[in-house]
């Protein structure tokens, strides 16, 4: 299917359910196309580690089945200074293991996120600190006026304190250096569901916390989630029964899943830009035969790859019409994304080949590629084209596609020189794209998903003023001019926004969010 260029609201959820059936003790069983690494919350800024540990961890401010913001730990906020949020919390909620959530945790938890080996820094690297305000209040000092604060830290999930320190897991597994603790198989959460048993790349077991706070829609009570990276046998699991909802329904299989009667494909847009990322930092590429000097930092070179790779070839062919070729590095849904900017240069391999000879390259070179494989809906297979694509101007792509257990510690250690990567912001604004992947690298988060180094001092200085502007059409002025700075200097190289596909037996009713996380509280089985 091929999405029709417009806006699709960022509060995007399709539900699947006429009614919840009142079933006692439920199963389902997911088999997905890849594991959560660990169930360390701080460990990976991925989608779907922090979907699948949303489940049982959770922030101060939640998202609800619309994607607006909603309470989660915090009861209220407001904003008492341009420079200050409180938080009021929760009172009587309890970790799975029993001890009492306080402000303790929530301070605990902010400096473990902002800390060495954490991914998630650029969540915290505006914040200046946070203050424990009596044992159920919080203030959260920004180092300049940050309004969107709420939805910044939606994602920052809270531990316990004293489970932490207990285990021995004060600081997070840090995924680049292989160091691990007893956060990455065990965990103690506020959240609907708790880990039962954990078998990492097999099986993980989740149940549902009889002793939860909050309201659960759903009627299940235990998940079962399967990793399964083959295609053929993931689809093979769901229509033998094996399990009951699989992610993703693989393009090619989507009409013989909704043909067999029992099973349903569920498809909608999602929130994420796929694109590609180059080195332009080191004077000399670490994969390429081009010795003394790296060709990335040429703009020449940079659009000679962008006009070389056949979007629209890779969206007909690879993708099944599933994706939506961009521009930007933000889609339809994003707060800022505006689709008067959104028109790629044109795919010219002419062009591009002059582009080449022009910085003197026009015998073109070699350059290794770090792709996964079991990431992104035929993720493998786009590397392959764009490989394929850019041999016709005379680069010789080293592709290595591996698992995403390899492939993120690698490239995010910043050991490549040309990748793919797929972000959606988790603040649904552009300022997390910006700040992520746009700004230039310091040692305090900015820029932490920016593995190329891509760096212009004005878009530094848009970001941090977009980040304190309230008023919408300034603030949307700034964000198309960060935009086309980054667009003009060929920054990155997007490529589309995919599609969700999730594969379900018609006994199931989920809800599917447009940032493809799959919140176990919505779910039920008849």
């Amino acid at each position: 299917m091929i999405f029709k260029k417009k806006p699709v609201p960022a509060l995007v959820a399709i539900v699947f359910s006429a009614a919840i059936s009142a079933v006692s003790a439920q199963t389902i069983r997911i088999g997905n196309q890849g594991d959560a690494l660990s169930m360390d919350p701080h460990s990976l800024n991925e989608s779907l580690q922090l979907s699948v540990t949303g489940n049982v961890y959770e922030p101060l401010v939640a998202r609800d089945s619309k994607l607006q913001l909603t309470p989660g730990l915090a009861t209220a906020w407001k904003q008492t200074s341009p420079h200050v949020w409180r938080f009021e919390l929760r009172q009587g909620v309890k970790f799975h293991d029993g001890t009492p959530f306080t402000a303790d945790d929530v301070l605990f938890s902010f400096a473990r996120a902002a800390g060495d080996g954490s991914d998630m820094r650029s969540y915290t690297n505006d914040i200046k600190e946070v203050r424990k305000v009596g044992d159920h209040a919080v203030e959260i000092e920004t180092k300049a006026p940050f309004p969107i604060l709420p939805d910044v830290i939606s994602l920052v999930y809270i531990m316990s304190k004293t489970w932490s320190e207990a285990n021995q897991a004060t600081k997070p597994v840090d995924r680049r250096k292989g160091i691990e603790n007893v956060a990455s198989f065990k965990a103690n959460g506020t959240g609907p569901f708790r880990v039962r048993e954990r078998q990492p790349s097999v099986k993980t077991t989740f149940q549902r916390h009889a002793g939860y706070w909050g309201k659960v829609e759903g009627n299940v009570q235990t998940v079962e989630y399967t990793p399964i990276g083959n295609d053929a046998t993931r689809v093979a699991a769901l229509l033998s029964g094996q399990v009951d909802v699989i992610e993703p329904v693989p393009l090619q299989d989507v009409a013989r899943v909704n043909a067999s009667g029992q099973h349903k494909v569920l498809q909608g847009p999602e929130l994420r830009t796929i694109f590609l990322g180059m080195d332009q930092k080191r004077d000399e590429l670490l994969y390429s035969n081009v010795k003394g000097k790296n060709p990335f930092k040429d703009k020449r070179v940079r659009q000679a790859f962008y006009q070389a790779i056949d979007v629209a070839g890779i969206q007909k062919v690879v993708m099944r019409g599933a994706s939506n070729p961009t521009a930007l590095m933000v889609g339809p849904g994003i707060n800022g994304f505006d689709p008067a900017m959104n028109t790629r240069l044109p795919f010219d391999p002419e062009a591009a080949k002059k582009l080449m000879a022009d910085a003197g390259y026009a015998s073109g070179f070699e350059v290794g590629m770090n792709c996964p494989n079991d990431r992104y809906v035929n993720d493998g297979a786009i590397c392959q084209a764009v490989a394929a694509n850019l041999a016709r101007i005379g680069v010789k792509v080293n592709l290595q596609a591996e698992t995403k257990g390899t492939y993120f510690p690698k490239v995010l250690r910043r050991d490549t020189s040309f990748y793919m990567l797929g972000w959606t912001p988790g603040t649904y604004d552009s300022h997390n794209v910006l700040n992520s992947l746009m700004r230039c690298v310091d040692d305090k988060g900015a820029g932490q998903f920016n593995l190329g180094a891509y760096c212009n001092p004005k878009v530094d200085e848009l970001a941090a003023k977009i980040q304190s502007e309230t008023d919408k059409p300034k603030r949307d002025a700034m964000i198309r001019e960060a935009f086309k700075i980054h667009t003009d200097d060929i920054g990155h190289l997007p490529l589309h926004q995919q599609a969700l596909a999730w594969g379900m037996n018609n006994k199931v009713s989920l809800v599917q969010l447009a940032d493809n996380f799959m919140p176990f509280r919505y779910m039920s089985v008849k």
